[in-house]
């Protein structure tokens, strides 16, 4: 228990080390840095939702052709 628990912290700490040198060497502001971030995050759920939409036109024309069967 006590060697998960260093782990624990260990990696904890690791991460919080490891954001602060790369926020202190990011090539781009913080305001830049945030607009990029934000941007690609509504891409991502433009994708999610057109992959979903996509999945449940496919699924819907499965149905039809199983129901017809």
């Amino acid at each position: 228990m006590r060697k998960a628990f260093s782990f624990l912290i260990g990696a904890v700490l690791g991460g919080l080390v490891g954001a602060g040198v790369a926020l202190l060497f990011a090539p781009e502001s913080g305001v830049e840095m945030r607009a990029r971030i934000n941007e690609r995050a509504k891409n991502f759920s433009t994708e999610i939702q057109q992959a979903a939409s996509s999945k449940r036109i496919e699924l819907q024309e499965r149905l039809d052709s199983l129901r017809k069967s």
